[in-house]
């Protein structure tokens, strides 16, 4: 028995119809994953400036894939309870890069958790609180360790729990992304 096609109409007209549903249809769900392959990761320098926005200051940072936890300089550093929470009370000391000039800024702010460090020269334990920060054009929120960094080349280090948010690390290169999230207002610190 021979085969039995549909009439060369029908096969047009099937034709024309799964092309005016189907193919939208495919190109609508694919689109996402297409925008979001042509989309290069961002390159960051093993320096970099960012804006600490707690204080406003444009500050020079190492991003460091050695250390876990990011780390701030803070000074005066003290614990204490709020409503039975544990909370710290410190003081960033930074200099403005833009302005030259020295930021000092109190701030109080719940602990996340508390980290303890060993080295050389023995056990730390450091509080960690959540600051927001402006690298390129966005802001982190992140975990800073707080500890005096006076003795250090750089304020702020990053470290790999912040990077893994970023984006690829050139170890060669620096300087790569300016800080360009809008700065702000903040009251008059006191004078230290």
């Amino acid at each position: 028995m021979p085969a039995v096609l549909p009439p060369r109409e029908s096969f047009q007209t099937m034709t024309t119809l799964l092309r005016a549903t189907l193919l939208p249809l495919l190109l609508a769900l694919s689109a996402p994953a297409l925008a979001k392959a042509k989309e290069e990761p961002r390159v960051f320098g093993w320096l970099e400036k960012a804006i600490v926005m707690p204080v406003g200051a444009t500050v020079k940072m190492k991003l460091d894939s050695g250390a876990k936890t990011s780390s701030m300089d803070a000074r005066d550093i003290t614990p204490f309870k709020r409503n039975g929470k544990r909370w710290v009370r410190f003081v960033l000391h930074l200099e403005d890069k833009v302005s030259g000039e020295d930021v000092y800024r109190e701030l109080e702010m719940p602990v996340k958790r508390y980290v303890r460090l060993r080295g050389a020269g023995g056990e730390d334990r450091r509080p960690v609180v959540v600051l927001p920060i402006c690298i390129g054009d966005r802001v982190y929120r992140e975990e800073f360790t707080l500890r005096n960094r006076d003795n250090m080349l750089y304020p702020v280090l990053i470290g790999r729990t912040t990077l893994k948010h970023m984006g690829l690390l050139d170890v060669t290169r620096t300087y790569l992304n300016d800080p360009t999230c809008p700065v702000p207002e903040l009251r008059p610190a006191g004078k230290r």
